[in-house]
C-alpha cells in the first residue's frame, strides 16, 4: 500500500463526528417521526436512514475514477458539507409535506415523498463513511473503530442533547457537528476557501442552536412541529422534548368545561358539571389532562363516577400505587376517595415536571399533599425492587402511543402488559389487594379485555391460584361521557386479587354499577360471554385461541406485544368484522409492516445487483459471491442482535433512556474496541487468527445469550447502578466480538478485490435496512428469543462463508 494511502489523524476524527451525527439524527427522526406521524411510520426511521447510507456506498462504487485514495481528504470534507447543508434544507423541507396517514395513492405517495426527503443527508453521510472505510483497506481497523465508538457517543449525545433543547433545534445540532466534521477534514487539506466555508458553517449553526435554544425555553420557538403539521395549536402553553418523546400542554386554565374522563358515567354526572382542565399530549397522541385542583374535593367528586375507579369501593383506607400519574388524575381520585396514601410512578420526567412544576399551581401541587409521593422511574422495575405491599395497584389506559426512543425500532412492546408483569404486581398485592387496569371495551371488539382476561389467568396460575374464576371481576360503561366521539364508549376495568373475592366484594360492586349505570360482565359467579369462561377456566386453551379472528392469548416478556393481536400471517385479511381495536392503528400497522418488508426486500436485491450490472456485470458476482454471503450475513446478524437485546434490556433497565443510552452506547463501543484489536490478526495466507476470532464471534454470542436471560432474572430486583453495570458488562463483552467481522471481512476483500469494496459496505447497509424490518417480524412472529438466535445463526453463516472465500482462493 502507497504511503499517501495511510489517512491522517484528521480522517479519524472526522470520521467519529460524521458517525457521531449520524447515529443522533437517526434517533432523532424517529422522535420527529413519532410526533408528525402515526408509530408503525416512525419505525421505518432507521431503515430510510440505512438506505440513503447504503446509497452512498454505491455512489462511491459506481464512481470509482471521482472517489479516489488521492482525493479522499478533499471529497471527505465536501461530503460532510453536503450532509450538514441537507440536514438543514431536508427537515424543513419535509415540515412542509403533508401527512395524510392513510393507504390511499395521494397518502403512500406524501408519505415515500417525505421519506426519499429525510434520507438525502444520509446518502452524503453514507459516502463519507464508504470512502473512509474503504480507501484505506489496511487502516480500516482503526477507522471502524471510530465509526462505532463515534456512533456509541451519539446516543449520549442526543440524550442530554434533548435535555438541553427541542427536537428541532436538535436538528441544527446535529447540522452542527457534520460542518465541524467537514472542517476538521479540511485540516488534512490544502484548500483554504473550503476549510473557511466549513468553519463558518460550523460557527453559524452552533450559534443558531443556542440561540434557537433560548427561544425554545422562553416558550416561544421559530419552529413548533405541530403547528406546522396542520395540529390544532390553540392555547398551546407548554412544550418539552426529551430522547423518548415529546410532552405538549395547552388549553385555557380559566375556562370551565364539561370535565374530561376515561369512563364517566352519563348517568349520575351532572351536565352541569364544569371544570378547568388542561390537555397534555405526549408525542402528540398520547393524551391526559391536567384538573384543576385547589385542595378542596368537592368539585373534583366526579371521579367517584368513573368506571376506572371502581376498585377504590371495594377497598377503602387503602395504600394506593398509581402506574403513569400522567396529569395526575389517578392520584386526586385516589384522594377524593380518602384513601390511606398514594403512591404514583411516572417514567416520564416532563410529565411530573408539567404537572407539579410548570403548572403545580393549576394542578394544587398535589407533589406536596401529605398523602402523595411521586417517583420517576419505569413502574415494573420500580415495584419490583420495592419492599412495600398495597391494598390497590392502578393501571388505567397506559399505551405505547407514547413510543420509547428504544421502541422506535419495534411497533408496540410494553412492559406492563405481560405475564411476568402482572405476577409481580400481584406478588406485591396485600393478600385482599386489587389490581385494576381498564382498557378500551366495545362490545363489536372486546379484544383488549379478552387478553387482559388470558392475563389474569397466566398471572394468578403463576403465583398458584388454581381456579382463577374466583379472582376477576370485569365492569364496563358502555357509554362513557368523559370522552368525546367514538372514544367516549366502551370502557372496560378487570380487577384482579391474589384472594378470591368474596359475596360482599360482589355485592358492593353489583350496588355501584346499578347506581352508574354500568355494567358487571363477569364476576366470580355470572358472565355475559361464554368466551370469558373458557379463558378463565382450567382447559387447555391451544385451539380456542386459534379458533378467534385476533390472537388474545397472555404476552409474555419474550413477546410482550399486547397491542399486535392480529397475526402477522392475516396481514392481507379485511379488518372488518374482526375484534379489534377501537382505534384500528395498532392492528393496521401489521399490515403496514408487511407491505414495507416487501419494499425493503425489493430495495435490497436492488442494492446488490444494479451496481454490478452497471459496471462489470454479473460475471464477477460469481466470483465474489463468498463475499456477498459474509456481508449480508454480518448486517443481518449485527441488527438482530442490537434489536433482541434492546428490547430483551428495555424492562430489565427500567427506563428508555437506559435502554437507549446503555444498550446502544455499550454495544456500539465495545464493537468499536473489537474492531481496534482485528488490527493485530495477521494477514495473507496466515488467516488462523482471523478464524478464530470468527469461531469466537459465534461462541461467545451462543454464551451470552443463556447468560443475558440468567442476569435479567437474577438481578431484576437490585438497584438500578447494579443493573445498568451487569447489563452493560454483557454488551461491551458481545459488542467487543461483534465489531470484529466487518474489518475481518474487508481486509480480506481487499487482497483480492479491493474494488467492490464500497459495493461490499453497501451491502452490509442494505442488509441493515431490511432487517430492522425482519427483526420485527420474527419478533412478533416467534418471540425476542428467536429474534436473537436467528441473528447468531447469521454470525454462524458469516463464518461459513468466510471458510468458503479463503478456500476459493480469496485474499
Amino acid at each position: 500500500m502507497p504511503p499517501e494511502a495511510r489517512p491522517q489523524l484528521q480522517t479519524y476524527i472526522g470520521l467519529f463526528l460524521v458517525t457521531l451525527a449520524t447515529l443522533m439524527q437517526q434517533i432523532l427522526l424517529t422522535r420527529i417521526f413519532s410526533v408528525t406521524m402515526w408509530y408503525h411510520f416512525a419505525f421505518m426511521a432507521i431503515s430510510i436512514c440505512m438506505f440513503g447510507m447504503t446509497v452512498g456506498a454505491i455512489i462511491v462504487y459506481l464512481r470509482p475514477k471521482v472517489f479516489t485514495v488521492e482525493s479522499a481528504p478533499r471529497q471527505l470534507a465536501l461530503n460532510a458539507l453536503y450532509y450538514a447543508f441537507t440536514t438543514i434544507v431536508s427537515f424543513l423541507v419535509y415540515l412542509q409535506i403533508p401527512f395524510i396517514g392513510d393507504a390511499s395513492l395521494l397518502g403512500i405517495s406524501l408519505l415515500t415523498l417525505s421519506y426519499i426527503v429525510v434520507s438525502i443527508p444520509f446518502v452524503f453521510s453514507g459516502i463519507v463513511v464508504s470512502i473512509a472505510l474503504t480507501k484505506f483497506p489496511n487502516y480500516v481497523s482503526r477507522l471502524y473503530a471510530a465509526d462505532l465508538i463515534g456512533a456509541a457517543c451519539g446516543c449520549i449525545l442526543l440524550i442530554y442533547t434533548l435535555e438541553w433543547t427541542d427536537g428541532p433545534t436538535a436538528v441544527v445540532v446535529v447540522a452542527a457537528l457534520a460542518a465541524l466534521a467537514a472542517f476538521t477534514f479540511t485540516l488534512a487539506t490544502p484548500t483554504g476557501p473550503l476549510r473557511m466555508l466549513a468553519l463558518g458553517a460550523t460557527v453559524l449553526l452552533a450559534i443558531g442552536a443556542v440561540v434557537h435554544t433560548g427561544m425554545v425555553r422562553d416558550q416561544r420557538p421559530l419552529i413548533r412541529i405541530s403547528k406546522v403539521r396542520g395540529l390544532d395549536n390553540t392555547g398551546n402553553r407548554y412544550e418539552r422534548w426529551n430522547s423518548f418523546s415529546r410532552v405538549h400542554v395547552n388549553g385555557d386554565p380559566n375556562q370551565p368545561r364539561p370535565p374530561v374522563g376515561w369512563g364517566l358515567s352519563e348517568k349520575t354526572v351532572s351536565p352541569n358539571v364544569q371544570i378547568p382542565q388542561l390537555g397534555m399530549a405526549i408525542d402528540v397522541w398520547a393524551g391526559t389532562v391536567i384538573t384543576k385542583f385547589d385542595g378542596d374535593l368537592g368539585p373534583v367528586s366526579f371521579l367517584k363516577e368513573d368506571v376506572t375507579n371502581l376498585a377504590h369501593y371495594l377497598r377503602p383506607n387503602a395504600d394506593v400505587f398509581v402506574i403513569g400519574v400522567g396529569g395526575g388524575r389517578d392520584v386526586l381520585s385516589a384522594l377524593v376517595f380518602d384513601q390511606k396514601s398514594v403512591r404514583g410512578v411516572e417514567i416520564n420526567e416532563n410529565v411530573l415536571r408539567a404537572t407539579n412544576e410548570a403548572f403545580g399551581e393549576f394542578s394544587g401541587h398535589l407533589d406536596r399533599h401529605p398523602k402523595v409521593k411521586f417517583a420517576v422511574d419505569e413502574a415494573r422495575s420500580y415495584i419490583t425492587r420495592s419492599d412495600e405491599r398495597f391494598d390497590i395497584i392502578q393501571i388505567s389506559l397506559i399505551d405505547t402511543w407514547a413510543a420509547t426512543a428504544a421502541g422506535a425500532f419495534v411497533l408496540t412492546e410494553n412492559s406492563l402488559y405481560t405475564v411476568q408483569a402482572w405476577k409481580t404486581f400481584l406478588q406485591r398485592l396485600k393478600p385482599n389487594g386489587v389490581l385494576t387496569v381498564s382498557r378500551w371495551y366495545y362490545t363489536s371488539r372486546p379484544g383488549e379485555v379478552y387478553r387482559t382476561a388470558s392475563l389474569a389467568r397466566e398471572a394468578l396460575r403463576e403465583i398458584g391460584v388454581s381456579n382463577p374464576r374466583d379472582h376477576v371481576i370485569i365492569a364496563r360503561a358502555p357509554r362513557a361521557s368523559g370522552m368525546p366521539g367514538k372514544f367516549g364508549n366502551g370502557i372496560g376495568t378487570i380487577m384482579v386479587s391474589p384472594s378470591p373475592f368474596s359475596a360482599q366484594d360482589v355485592a358492593t360492586l353489583q350496588r355501584e354499577v346499578d347506581r352508574l349505570g354500568f355494567e358487571l360482565t363477569l364476576t366470580p359467579d355470572s358472565s355475559e360471554s361464554d368466551v370469558f369462561e373458557t379463558i378463565l377456566s382450567d382447559a387447555d386453551l391451544t385451539e380456542f385461541f386459534d379458533s378467534l379472528p385476533i390472537d388474545v392469548s397472555a404476552p409474555t416478556d419474550d413477546k410482550p406485544f399486547f397491542f399486535q393481536m392480529l397475526r402477522f400471517r392475516d396481514f392481507a385479511k379485511p379488518l372488518t368484522g374482526s375484534f379489534l381495536d377501537p382505534n384500528k392503528v395498532n392492528l393496521e400497522s401489521i399490515r403496514m409492516l408487511g407491505l414495507i418488508l416487501i419494499t425493503v426486500f425489493v430495495l435490497t436485491i436492488l442494492c446488490i445487483l444494479v451496481p454490478v450490472a452497471l459496471t462489470s456485470g454479473f460475471g464477477q458476482l460469481k466470483g465474489s459471491l463468498p463475499l456477498l454471503l459474509y456481508f449480508l450475513s454480518i448486517g443481518f446478524g449485527f441488527m438482530f442482535i442490537e434489536i433482541s437485546q434492546m428490547q430483551r434490556l428495555m424492562v430489565f433497565l427500567g427506563h428508555p433512556t437506559y435502554a437507549l443510552s446503555v444498550v446502544l452506547f455499550t454495544l456500539l463501543l465495545g464493537g468499536g474496541v473489537g474492531s481496534y484489536l482485528t488490527e493485530k490478526l495477521p494477514q495473507g495466507s496466515g488467516d488462523g487468527g482471523r478464524r478464530v476470532a470468527l469461531a469466537a464471534v459465534v461462541a461467545s454470542l451462543v454464551v451470552f445469550g443463556f447468560v443475558t436471560q440468567w442476569v435479567v432474572e437474577g438481578f431484576a430486583g437490585s438497584t438500578t447502578a447494579v443493573r445498568i453495570a451487569a447489563a452493560a458488562s454483557i454488551l461491551l463483552s458481545m459488542g467487543l466480538f461483534m465489531g470484529m467481522p466487518f474489518p475481518i471481512g474487508m481486509r480480506s476483500a481487499a487482497g483480492r478485490a479491493e474494488a467492490l469494496t464500497p459495493w461490499l459496505w453497501g451491502i452490509n447497509g442494505a442488509a441493515s435496512v431490511t432487517c430492522t424490518v425482519v427483526a420485527t417480524v420474527v419478533a412478533l412472529t416467534w418471540g425476542i428469543s428467536a429474534s436473537f438466535w436467528t441473528g447468531v445463526a447469521f454470525y454462524l453463516a458469516a463464518f461459513a462463508s468466510y471458510i468458503w472465500w479463503r478456500r476459493s482462493g480469496g485474499g
